[in-house]
């Protein structure tokens, strides 16, 4: 029996073959030499393959796009911890001094009517609600406190009764505000413990005639532990001692806020019962916007929480936070454009190879995937390099030395270590990185071998 004598490759065929070593410039591996005979389905670590060869082809330019990935997503990371840790420090600033909520003035709803009649001659009142009459302070503060602290979300209650006063000594007279407090309830709605910068607490509870005031007015003042001041109200004028010196970093408080013995206020103000404020700390300070309202419906007092109170200062805060963001991610953008760039060459440059792996039974999808993977390649690398680059220098940052006095006190950058930060970042890197790699991608898997192949052997 005789056998048929050999037949002769064609052209295609013989392309087909040569393709490996087109493609990587090495002799074509043995899993993709097994491809072409038919020996293999496609395999998606033969993808991931070849994307890597196409892209290494053009690493200086896919390197400068991977610097730009991981400056941008590392620089994101550090400006929303920098921006995000501030904003914190001044939050627990303001938790520390003034409370998360304040219960102040007594309210009275004005009702009025409307008259009305039917044809019968019958007329019935219709009423509306017109506004509120407000009543300054807290009149009974005792009943008022026994009602707040009935709100489970409540850890803290403190009766506070504030004036205007001049504080006197030496050759110098300071207008001021004076805050009556009892300071076992105090310590439980504020920081004033850790704000205590000379002295101590102790010397004030015990010291009935004891005074703690600001850092910024001791230095104005020059008052120190022990020195004697003149507190005048518009009806008497009594003398304390200087007991602690507070800091809380917050200029007008430090300049201008004295703390006195409640029951000495009431005697200083002329004021015997009332208050002009309760301050409250609750266990989840977050929720102070929830509880005021549900407090202001139950108390008939207006009830003010400290996102109320803050607000322009934390939209100020977010705003610098959402600069930032836009800022760091134009980086990340432009990071996407240049890769945009580089896989629109390689899909021009490549039109051979790829018209040839669809001959070999490669797919459109198959050769979206090898530009996607190119993209994924360089997102899951910059993406890493930038999570450590972020790390160590949002951990540098943290170091750096700054004297911050203002609205908040500091001495060093302010950062905010939490995962999300990350996590956005990443997203917006993924976002810019598959939609510069599937344009290219799309275009590359319209490639048609035939028309490609026959204008090569032409």
């Amino acid at each position: 029996m005789q056998s048929k004598p050999p037949t002769k490759s064609s052209p295609l065929i013989n392309r087909a073959m040569a393709a490996p070593t087109s493609l990587t410039n090495n002799p074509a591996p043995e899993p993709l030499q097994a491809l072409v005979h038919g020996a293999l389905p496609t395999p998606w670590r033969l993808t991931l393959h070849i994307a890597w060869r196409f892209l290494i082809a053009k690493r200086r330019a896919m390197l400068m796009s991977l610097a730009g990935i991981v400056f941008g997503v590392a620089f994101f990371i550090v400006t929303q911890a920098q921006t995000s840790g501030f904003e914190g420090l001044f939050i627990r600033t303001i938790w520390g001094t003034n409370g998360a909520i304040r219960v102040q003035d007594e309210f009275q709803n004005t009702v009025a009517s409307l008259s009305a009649s039917n044809d019968g001659g019958s007329g019935f009142q219709i009423p509306l609600r017109s506004g509120r009459t407000y009543i300054p302070g807290v009149q009974y503060p005792a009943e008022v406190t026994r009602a707040v602290k009935r709100f489970s979300s409540v850890a803290g209650v403190s009766e506070v009764l504030r004036g205007r006063i001049n504080v006197s000594g030496g050759f110098r007279t300071e207008t001021s505000e004076v805050l009556g407090i009892r300071l076992s309830d105090h310590l439980s709605v504020s920081t004033l413990a850790s704000q205590i910068r000379y002295g101590n607490l102790e010397n004030y509870a015990n010291d009935p005639g004891g005074i703690i005031i600001g850092i910024m007015m001791a230095q104005r003042m020059q008052a120190d532990i022990g020195d004697s001041l003149l507190l005048q109200s518009s009806s008497q004028t009594r003398r304390y001692r200087v007991a602690a010196i507070f800091e809380t970093g917050v200029e007008e408080f430090d300049k201008r806020r004295v703390y006195i013995h409640l029951r000495d206020a009431r005697m200083l103000l002329n004021e015997p019962q009332t208050a002009s404020f309760l301050q409250v700390s609750l266990y989840d300070n977050n929720q102070a916007d929830q509880v005021s309202a549900q407090m202001e419906e139950a108390l008939h007092h207006n009830v003010n929480s400290w996102q109320k109170s803050e607000k322009t200062w934390l939209e100020v805060f977010r705003a610098l936070r959402f600069s930032a963001a836009i800022t760091m991610g134009v980086i990340i953008l432009i990071a996407g454009l240049g890769m945009f760039n580089t896989l629109a060459i390689i899909v021009m440059e490549r039109r051979r190879e790829i018209a040839i792996l669809r001959s070999m039974g490669y797919t459109r999808r198959d050769v979206e995937f090898i530009f996607l993977n190119q993209g994924l390649i360089v997102l899951v690398v910059g993406t890493v390099l930038a999570w450590g680059m972020a790390f160590l220098l949002t951990l540098g940052v943290a170091n750096l030395p700054i004297r911050i006095r203002g609205i908040l006190s500091t001495d060093h950058f302010v950062v905010s270590w939490s995962i999300w930060h990350y996590v956005i970042a990443t997203a917006i890197a993924t976002v810019v990185v598959l939609v510069a790699a599937y344009i290219p991608a799309r275009r590359a898997a319209q490639i048609e071998p035939g028309e490609i192949i026959r204008g090569t052997s032409g």
